[in-house]
């Protein structure tokens, strides 16, 4: 009997410390996003509220291939700065909205805390476009 449950309480910590690494480490949402899923893209920076068309589609998946997040954290409702919203419209009809709030990123509605690097280079590209338009 007390094995059984030595061995039940083993398992349980290696689930618990599997499920840590996961989070810890975080995973990739678009690594296997490809320029071919998407028929049209464009990005909206607030502020300025300027909404840009994307047309160079594999400089954009270069860089959310690389977006990785964490756990699902909402609390970027309380932080202030810059958002970019790219919506993605699929090959399979479906819309994606990706919007980049260092240190979130959000998900079609769902926030996620992400690593940082990633998500400020695709906020710098956003810029980068916003200045390339004017």
């Amino acid at each position: 009997m007390k094995n059984k449950r030595f061995i039940i309480i083993g398992l349980i910590s290696i689930l618990v410390i599997c499920v840590n690494i996961l989070l810890f480490f975080g995973h990739k949402p678009f690594k296997d996003l490809e320029p071919s899923d998407i028929v049209s893209a464009n990005v909206q920076l607030m502020p300025p509220d300027t909404t840009i068309q994307i047309i160079e589609i594999k400089e954009l998946v270069s860089y959310l291939n690389e977006i990785v997040v964490y756990n699902k954290d909402n609390s970027y409702t309380e932080y202030a700065g810059q958002a970019v919203i790219f919506k993605l419209d699929m090959t399979d009809g479906f819309q994606i909205e990706v919007t980049a709030y260092n240190p979130f990123i959000i998900i079609n509605g769902v926030g996620y805390k992400c690593k940082y690097e990633p998500c400020e280079a695709l906020n710098n590209y956003a810029n980068r476009l916003m200045i390339r338009e004017h």
